[in-house]
């Protein structure tokens, strides 16, 4: 394209008005070799059409076989239409490409190839193997044009797209260079495929009927009606005046040409050399007007149909535009440089006038020092670009030397070939000299020996076609392979792509939601308990927002990780809360939840679940750590967590002790069977696991506990432990591994007496707490103080059973992930973070009611697991663990002390109330005299 604009103008100056002429009536067949090439119209860098006549099988009874069809591809759409004839105005039926896959068996019949859709078979047959071979290789092609072309083309060129297409047309290149590393590119087939196969007649059938399309009918009558009318109208047309016959009897002759005009004659128009004569005009006319009717189905060669001017306009068009625009680009690029040669040519000027209007030496000689200074500039730049110079001709220097020796070993291999040449013209003419003495020999009579030779020699010619015909079907199959290969893969990119962005939009929509909600909390908390119609409005959108769910809302949306009823666990992801208030709280929740899962699914968890796939075995380390904290996936949490009882119990797993604990239960009853029974109901209610009847985990979570009150009788049982238990039955799914997870936990992770009846170890850890808060969270406690709040109320359920009910799942099991490495500290450390992430949400309210109300369920809206996690390991630094450990010990003897004053306080009391004698008060009576008197 760019050397045919570059040219256009050249030899348009230089021909004639006549040449110019001839061009316009003759095509470009009248020009001269060097013209036609510079002079390309865009008809002629139009892409090579696909068609030609293919027998299809179809058919059902009688009329199943062969049936010749005409096939035409259309780029737009990556379709391939056919029709009876290249004549007919509709096409029969057409075949999807974009996900088809092409096939060739070397048993089939000769020419047979498969076309295979998603939804059907179509079994084609060509002329000879090289039309099937040229039909599936331009096929292939066409196909991945389709997949690597643009979405669609701008109304308009654009600067960008303009720049891409060069990258574009490399990869398509590539893409063809790939296929042809499997299978030679076949020669176009002369007269078989293309506009001049167009021009052809129909194949013959057998029987007329058999090619008629019953499935179709009515598109076979359509056409059949529109044939008749063209030929008729074309015979009418026939017969008319000469002179109106002969702008339309030229038209033909550019497709068809007669004999070019001698070049002998330059004196001669060749306009008039291609007036057609009388008898020809008939035809011409009746391929006129089958190409007039061809119009409602644009898809067939511009050889012969008429119809793709406007097209062909368009075509023209978007290429004058192409040129106009890079004419306006270079036209700005000259203005640009005519821009910086006036502002140095100006500022010459006033270092000339300034020079000029200097009254004093010294000015003069500043100006002069100053231009010297610029002539030093400038020979340091013309220096170092002659040294770059240098080093460009180094390079092309190098590049020459290597071409040189990529040269000499062509010509090694084209010696070598040689010599093998020489060596088979040798052996040629030693087998010809031989078959010639053995024909001068006097004929033998064959017998049984030369007709055994005769037929395996026959044999093997049919074996070597055998093979020859499955290494070309081994080849195509190859590049089928290959290309469907990559097709796959970028359309696996593109799905994973619009997969990433409709999770974002789907967030997105969570995030206005959940803020939509919210807001309508708020304005039903101002709004009060007020009777109005706006409070009435307001109830009405808060009851619709509760009833609303996603999946109904969007029934052919596509869904990225939806978020269930349950999630993976069992626990419930929208709480059943009874207050109205609190349902909307949970619907918000519940939002929250959705995006904050939807946008860490491919940023977050993905790469996390390659590093705890990359991690290999597991050993105590600052990696293992890390990932820890940043919680296991779901695959590896069992394994993980199975490790991290077993590091801690090693000196205590005996194989076959949770057995013998369980029979050891069912001989004699704990006294505390009753107790757990009471807390098997009672545990998580929101989990299908432990409240759907037909489920096992409650029974394994009345053995777990009544073998660990076997294991430990000094603690037995304690409310707490049913959770602690629970949540390793849910991970684990293993009773005795979970066992052991709970034994872990109560007697290596928690310091003792954290679970004994005075629960000594669990009021030092609150009162350690609330150190921690005054010292991290001055702001808060000074508030809570204000108002008179105790946390020990809240947060001590939090410590005894590590987060259960309060937390999430997701983040809970995060937290017990870094719990089960690092111990109590990781307790500490996010009870400070819960506290830090909805501190100013806490200040806020300035009742003492209102806030212990919120305590209640504040950590369920906690969402982001990834801000808590920041939170409690970065933002609580330094987090020492002897200061922790010098705080417990601390209070633990405050609290000791207490305990024991609380204890002579008791006896003193027993004391006082033992030494009194018991008088009675006047006007009493004893039971015993109340009795008598009835």
């Amino acid at each position: 394209m760019e050397g045919a604009q570059e040219k256009s103008p050249e030899s348009s100056s230089s021909a004639p008005g006549s040449g110019e002429s001839t061009a316009s009536a003759g095509g470009p067949e009248v020009l001269p070799p060097e013209e036609s090439e510079g002079c390309a119209r865009p008809l002629e860098t139009a892409p090579k059409k696909l068609c030609g006549y293919l027998s299809k099988f179809g058919g059902k009874g009688p009329l199943r076989g062969w049936k010749s069809r005409w096939f035409f591809y259309d780029e737009r759409k990556c379709h391939l239409y056919y029709s009876r004839t290249a004549q007919d105005a509709n096409p029969l039926d057409s075949i999807d490409l974009s996900g088809a896959v092409f096939d060739c068996k070397a048993d089939a019949e000769e020419g047979t190839f498969e076309i295979k859709t998603p939804t059907r078979v179509i079994t084609l047959k060509a002329a000879t193997n090289q039309v099937m071979l040229y039909w599936l290789q331009q096929l292939q092609m066409k196909r991945w044009e389709f997949h690597n072309s643009p979405p669609a083309p701008p109304a308009a060129p654009d600067a960008a797209l303009a720049g891409n297409e060069p990258a574009l047309r490399l990869e398509l290149e590539q893409g063809a260079a790939e296929l042809q590393e499997f299978l030679c590119p076949v020669k176009t087939p002369p007269g078989l495929v293309g506009a001049d196969a167009a021009l052809q007649p129909a194949p013959a059938m057998p029987q007329a009927l058999q090619n008629i399309s019953l499935k179709h009918l009515g598109t076979e009558i359509q056409n059949t009606m529109c044939n008749i009318r063209g030929n008729r109208q074309a015979q009418g047309a026939g017969h008319g005046p000469p002179g109106e016959d002969s702008p339309q009897s030229r038209e033909p002759q550019k497709e068809e040409p007669p004999s070019p005009p001698d070049p002998s004659t330059p004196g001669k128009d060749p306009a008039d050399s291609l007036k057609p004569a009388p008898k020809p005009s008939l035809t011409a006319n009746l391929i006129q007007k089958a190409k007039r009717q061809n119009s409602t189905f644009p898809l067939f060669a511009e050889g012969l149909t008429r119809n793709r001017t406007a097209q062909e306009k368009a075509l023209a068009l978007e290429q004058q535009v192409l040129m106009l625009t890079k004419e306006l680009k270079s036209q700005k690029e000259l203005v640009r440089i005519l821009h910086k040669a006036l502002e140095a040519a100006q500022q010459e000027k006033r270092v000339t006038s300034a020079y000029l209007a200097a009254a004093e030496d010294k000015d003069r000689l500043e100006l002069v020092r100053h231009k010297v200074r610029q002539i030093v500039e400038l020979g340091q730049r013309v220096e170092a670009l002659e040294q770059e110079r240098d080093g460009l001709a180094q390079t092309v220097s190098l590049r020459e030397q290597e071409v040189q020796e990529l040269r000499q070993h062509v010509q090694l291999l084209m010696d070598k070939s040689e010599a093998k040449q020489q060596v088979i013209c040798k052996l040629s003419e030693k087998l010809i000299q031989d078959s010639m003495q053995l024909s001068d020999k006097p004929p033998v009579p064959p017998d049984a020996t030369d007709s055994d030779f005769l037929s395996q020699q026959e044999k093997m010619e049919h074996l070597k076609d055998d093979m020859e015909a499955y290494r070309t079907q081994n080849r195509f199959l190859n590049s089928e392979i290959h290309q469907v290969t990559k097709i796959w893969r970028k359309v696996a990119e593109k799905e994973r792509a619009l997969l990433m962005k409709c999770a974002y939009l789907q967030a997105r929509n969570c995030q206005v939601e959940s803020k939509y909600l919210a807001g309508l909390r708020r304005l039903q908390e101002a709004m009060g308990s007020e009777a109005s119609e706006c409070a009435e409005l307001l109830r009405q959108l808060i009851q619709e927002a509760l009833q609303w769910e996603a999946s109904e809302a969007s029934a052919e949306a596509v869904e990225l990780s939806p978020i269930s009823e349950y999630d993976e666990y069992g626990f419930l992801t929208v709480p059943n809360y009874e207050v109205e208030d609190l349902k909307l709280l949970a619907k918000i929740q519940a939002l929250e939840v959705r995006s904050h899962h939807l946008l860490a699914h491919e940023a977050m968890e993905r790469p996390l679940r390659e590093r705890w796939a990359a991690l290999g075995e597991l050993a105590p380390s600052v990696e293992l750590k890390q990932l820890l904290r940043m919680g296991v996936s779901q695959e590896h949490r069992p394994h993980v967590w199975r490790w991290l009882v077993h590091r801690r119990l090693q000196h205590l797993q005996v194989p076959g002790h949770y057995q013998e604990l369980l029979s050891r239960g069912q001989t004699c009853k704990y006294p505390a069977a009753r107790q757990i029974e009471l807390d098997l109901n009672r545990t998580f209610p929101n989990n299908k696991h432990f409240t759907c009847p037909t489920s096992s985990l409650p029974d394994k979570l009345r053995r777990v506990l009544l073998a660990f009150s076997w294991q430990n009788p000094s603690i037995g049982y304690c409310q707490g432990l049913n959770r602690l238990a629970a949540i390793a039955l849910l991970v684990l799914d293993d009773e005795e591994s979970a066992f052991w997870c709970l034994v872990a936990i109560v007697e290596t992770i928690m310091p003792a007496d954290y679970y004994s009846k005075t629960l000594t170890a669990s009021q030092v850890d609150q009162r350690v707490l609330q150190d921690l808060l005054s010292e991290k969270l001055p702001r808060l406690m000074a508030h809570l103080g204000q108002h008179r709040v105790d946390l020990s109320f809240i947060t001590l359920n939090w410590f005894l059973v590590v987060f259960a009910d309060s937390l999430i799942s997701s983040i809970l099991l995060q937290v017990w992930d870094a719990f089960l490495y690092e111990g109590t500290k990781v307790l500490f450390r996010y009870a400070l973070a819960i506290f830090k992430y909805n501190e100013e949400e806490i200040i806020r309210l300035q009742d003492s009611l209102e806030i212990y109300q919120y305590l209640r369920f504040f950590t369920k809206t906690i969402c982001n697991s990834r801000k808590l996690m920041n939170i409690a390991f970065n933002d609580m630094n330094p987090f020492p663990m002897r200061q922790l450990q010098q705080l417990r010990t601390a209070h633990r003897e405050r609290l000791e002390a207490e305990l024991r004053e609380l204890e002579l306080l008791k006896a003193e009391y027993l004391e006082t109330r033992a030494s009194l004698d018991p008088v009675m008060p006047e006007g009493c009576t004893s039971e015993d005299e109340g009795d008598a008197e009835a």
